[in-house]
Parts: C-alpha cells; structure tokens; sequence
C-alpha cells in the first residue's frame, strides 16, 4: 500500500515522501480500514512546523481524520463487521465525563502514526460509525473539527433553542458550530474580517455579522446587535477574550478552543465578574460526545460545508491549499 511519510527533519509539505509498505494486518482487538477520505485540521499544520505533535528523530504518518469502511477484523473484535462505514474517535480512553489526564494529541502526533495512507489499523474501540447520510469525505471532517464545535455548544452549559451564539469567523471549527446551533433552533451571529465571508454565513443560516476590521471594538458591537450572546465559540485563543466577554450576556459562556494565540492580553475581570461568565477551554470531546453528534447529524441530515477535495497522491498540496487564504469550509484528500 502506498503512503505519506513526513520525515523528521521536515516542515515542508511539499519535502512530505510517498512511501510503499505491506497492507498492515490487523492483530486481536484492531480492524483495518480501506480509507476513502482523510480531513486536514489547522492542528496539522502545527505538527507540521513543530514542536507541537513533533519527537525528536522519529518519522511521522501525518493527520488525524479518516473515513472509510472496514475491510479486515482481527481477533476479539464483536462489535464490528467488514463493510461498515467508519470513521477514528480522536481521543482514546475517553467515554464520558472528564477527560483523561493524559488526552495526547490525537494521530499523526507524538508516538502514533496518523491516517494519511490507503489502509490503516486502528483499536477497535477507537473507532466509530459514520453517519449514514454523509459521503466518506464529509464523514471525515467530524472527528476533529465537528466534535469540537459540538463540545463547544452543548459540552457544558448547553445552548438551547432559546440561546444565541457567537462563531468567530468560517473556519471548519466555526461552520460547523453554525450549522449545530441552527439545528438546534439557536440564533447564531459572527465576526468576519470580509463582509463577503458575512454575506456567505448569512446564506448559510447566521442573524447578523460584524467586520472586526471596520470595528475593532467588535465584543460591544455583536453585543447591541443581539442583545447579548449566551455562547461565543472562540477559535483564536485568549487575545479576544476581552472583546468575547464582552459580547456575552450574563450567566454566558466562552468556550475556547483557539491555537492560533494562546498568551494574548489579560482577561477584562469587571465584565467576567460582572456577567458571572464563564470561560471553558474545549479539546474535541469523549466518546458519549461523538456518539450525540453522529445521531444528530443524522436526524437534522447536516452536510459539512468542503471547500476543496484534493487526490490522495497530491496530498502536500492539501497542505498548501489549507494555508492559501480565502477558504470557505473544510479541506478533505480522497481516495479513489
């Protein structure tokens, strides 16, 4: 089978080599996955520069997000058939609840070998069902990006039908929080740095936008535009927590994902303190999690929004498109 290596020594995509190996063989407790489709995070492109996700010396099989259907099972495993649809559960050893201790960064980091391959083996337990509804590659967008924007609306302190939220931009982390939260009857607004990215949430569902460019105090403004948001999916880091609290309504929360900055200014304690906010930080989610979201994406038939689709055999080029700017959704490499 063929396969992307990402070399020690390298940060470049495009230095990425294409590898030939046996197809692996599942032992007790794994099945082998044929991969149709793998999603590209923004996380992939910290692995990629490290430290982050990087051990010194060891080559690396990159990203994290596959889809596929199982076409081998080894022995032990009950619970899984060959031709099922499947995608990878994030993080290992965590049902419900809190999460572990020791989460990792998922695969394609660290010490595990990610999914950018035509086969891959995975624990059984670290797999899950794909949504029936959903094409292989956009059923490979939900174990990152979706997971994470549902932990950030309903992980704690959940929005209602009667919530307001805030998304920050239209990222796949932000699109995704769009449409769960319309699904789930909330109104949603956002910040954009273009108005045609505005003009193209609205399309999609959003109440209203404000350009952080043209309004650099953008936290009062989303705040007298509606009336005080219950959630802000913040994908930047603290450097906007100031401007978040802001826009929140008392007893709201921000739940925080954002790798982009996360030193940033401190935290405006009058408005947190004020409004009795809360701030949660949010890291994809738990098995329980993945499960509530694969049901829902089936019951409200949610399609994520892909911008481009590119060949597996061009997959440094998934690298450079992510990065390009102007995106509008997820970036997904398929398999024929």
């Amino acid at each position: 089978m063929k396969r992307w290596i990402l070399p020690a020594d390298v940060t470049d995509a495009a230095k990425l080599v294409l590898d030939e190996v046996p197809v692996p063989v599942p032992g007790p407790g794994e099945v082998r996955i044929r991969v149709r489709a793998i999603s590209m995070n923004y996380r992939d492109q910290l692995v990629l520069k490290g430290p982050f996700g990087r051990l010194p010396g060891r080559d690396l099989v990159p990203l994290s997000d596959v889809a596929g259907e199982i076409d081998a099972v080894g022995p032990q495993v009950e619970q899984w058939r060959v031709g099922d649809r499947v995608t990878n559960l994030h993080v290992l050893g965590w049902s419900d609840g809190r999460p572990p201790a020791a989460m990792g960064l998922g695969l394609g980091a660290l010490e595990e070998d990610g999914v950018l391959a035509e086969y891959v083996v995975l624990p059984a337990e670290r797999v899950m069902k794909a949504p029936a509804n959903l094409d292989h590659a956009e059923a490979a967008t939900l174990p990152v990006a979706a997971l994470t924007a549902w932990n950030a609306l309903f992980g704690d302190q959940p929005i209602t039908a009667d919530s307001t939220a805030l998304i920050i931009g239209s990222g796949g982390v932000s699109l995704f929080a769009l449409q769960l939260a319309r699904a789930a009857g909330a109104r949603v607004y956002a910040t954009v740095r273009k108005d045609a990215t505005g003009e193209a949430l609205v399309r999609l569902g959003v109440d209203g936008f404000v350009n952080s460019v043209t309004e650099p105090q953008w936290g009062q403004a989303v705040f007298e535009l509606s009336g005080g948001v219950d959630k802000v999916v913040d994908i930047v880091g603290v450097s906007i927590m100031s401007q978040a609290l802001t826009a929140l309504a008392p007893g709201g929360e921000v739940a925080t994902l954002g790798l982009f900055d996360v030193a940033g200014e401190p935290l405006d304690g009058y408005a947190l303190l004020g409004k009795q906010a809360r701030v949660r930080g949010v890291a994809v989610g738990s098995r329980a999690m993945h499960d509530d979201l694969v049901r829902f994406v089936e019951t409200h038939d949610i399609h994520p929004v892909i911008d481009q689709r590119i060949d597996f055999l061009d997959a440094p080029a998934a690298y450079t498109t992510q990065t390009s700017g102007g995106l509008f959704g997820k970036v997904v490499i398929e398999l024929s």
